[in-house]
């Protein structure tokens, strides 16, 4: 299809252009627009656009890059940018004005009408993490006592406009949100049935204040395709629909999986983040985990005596903190995400324990026996060392198996600790767990070479 472009471009076929872009999907024709400006075609950018239709300009539009989109409108006139925006929904536009450098807000706020700056910033001004921040306010509404006919008429007059109307909003005279009526159930009702017998009354609906994590749970607990937003006074202020619901599923699960592994979150895509940015991210908590290994080496070190009468149990300290750090964060990924699909509650941590544990003491003592076998075989034979016997295996066994239920009970609280003070359970994933289950691993390695191997280093000393 790209050559096919760049063909009629060549040619100047301009009217077969406007023809095969309405066969191509806005996605794939605005990624076609970000591969010819990589290519340095920024001229044929302009022109591919400009041979849109108003209203598919603005689809291909929202599916661009900030950069793209940038781009396009410094290059465009006032009256082309305001034609563009008109034809946007105003969440796409908010979502366009937080991607935007200062000077292009300007812009943008400048050739939008006083009626629609408005109700921009009355999105912006709710918190970023709330579900007001990701709604819109071009829904529709009915009244219960309308009938089916004037509902019909209603759609018809203002459902241009709006996002969605498989889903309509019944409210009344105080514009409280009542019920809800699908256009399905419309299209098979009687003409004159009202739309208070028709409707379903205290639908789902979430606060402007309302975490919008929490929100989009709701579209899929309850299969929703749009969710009503309303205000303290359970006034209707605007919805959320089922594909910026998706938009913030994927930001959060992106999110979380950065700080699990322990960088700061960020939306660019990873080829747009500069090196500078990418260490900025990275290096605060390479430099707290690098640290925090100081808590190890301190163990070390108070056992470097016994450790040197007994050189072979160093080679088994790798196993034990990498067997720990596994299992800790099986745990803590598993609570995490059980978490953010709002699957438990802070007041199921005895339920959550008790299961971990056991969790915990099956694995432990599947992993010990494992590791016996292992060391007093297979790694007697292969590092031909004299000082591997059963009490050497046995002590490794042991703290494995110590070490196993310990990494799983600190997987399991951590996050939950994280959710009771406010912060993100992601966060507790990797950094603290990581360094809490050595420094605790370690301690069970030497606490238990102490017993079992206490003649051998009395002996030494």
């Amino acid at each position: 299809m790209k050559e096919i472009i760049l063909g009629l471009l060549d040619e100047r076929a301009y009217d077969k252009l406007k023809s095969v872009q309405r066969e191509i999907a806005p996605q794939d024709l605005a990624e076609l627009l970000q591969e010819l400006r990589e290519d340095g075609r920024k001229s044929d950018v302009l022109t591919l656009f400009r041979l849109l239709p108003k209203q598919a300009a603005a689809e291909v539009f929202v599916e661009m890059d900030a950069e793209l989109q940038e781009a396009l409108i410094r290059d465009y006139s006032d009256g082309e940018l305001r034609s563009i925006l008109n034809e946007l929904y105003l969440d796409d536009t908010v979502d366009l004005i937080e991607e935007m450098p200062a000077n292009v807000v300007r812009r943008i706020l400048k050739v939008t009408d006083a009626k629609t700056r408005a109700q921009i910033n009355e999105i912006l001004n709710y918190a970023d993490d709330s579900a007001g921040s990701i709604m819109t306010v071009e829904y529709v509404a009915l009244n219960g006592d309308m009938t089916v006919s004037e509902a019909f008429a209603r759609i018809r007059r203002t459902g241009v406009d709006k996002e969605t109307i498989y889903t309509c909003y019944v409210i009344d005279a105080g514009r409280r949100l009542v019920g809800t009526v699908s256009a399905r159930t419309l299209l098979l009702a009687d003409e004159f049935e009202t739309i208070a017998d028709l409707m379903t009354p205290h639908p789902f609906s979430v606060t402007t204040d309302t975490d919008r994590e929490i929100a989009v749970n709701l579209f899929e607990k309850y299969d929703l395709l749009a969710l009503p937003v309303v205000d303290r006074e359970e006034r209707l202020v605007g919805i959320v629909t089922v594909d910026d619901a998706m938009d913030v599923l994927l930001e959060e699960t992106t999110e979380d999986i950065q700080k699990m592994a322990a960088i700061i979150p960020t939306e660019k895509p990873y080829l747009k983040i500069g090196v500078l940015e990418t260490w900025r991210h990275r290096i605060p908590w390479l430099l707290i985990m690098m640290l925090s290994a100081t808590f190890t080496q301190i163990i070390i070190s108070g056992f470097e005596a016994k450790l040197q009468s007994v050189v072979i149990l160093t080679a088994f300290i790798p196993m034990l903190m990498g067997t720990g750090g596994n299992c800790g964060s099986q745990s803590s990924v598993s609570v995490i995400r059980s978490l953010s699909l709002d699957e438990i509650r802070l007041r199921d941590v005895g339920k959550i324990l008790w299961k971990e544990t056991r969790v915990a003491i099956v694995s432990g003592a599947t992993l010990a026996v494992v590791s016996f076998l292992k060391v007093l075989l297979l790694d007697r034979w292969l590092l031909g060392s004299a000082e591997i016997d059963a009490a050497v295996s046995l002590t490794v066994a042991l703290s494995l198996a110590v070490t196993v239920v310990i990494a799983k009970t600190v997987g399991c609280i951590l996050p939950l600790l994280a959710k009771r003070l406010g912060l993100d359970p992601a966060v507790m994933a990797a950094p603290f767990i990581t360094t809490i289950v050595d420094g605790l691993a370690l301690l069970a390695y030497f606490c238990m070479a102490s017993l079992l191997l206490a003649s051998r280093f009395s002996t030494a000393v």
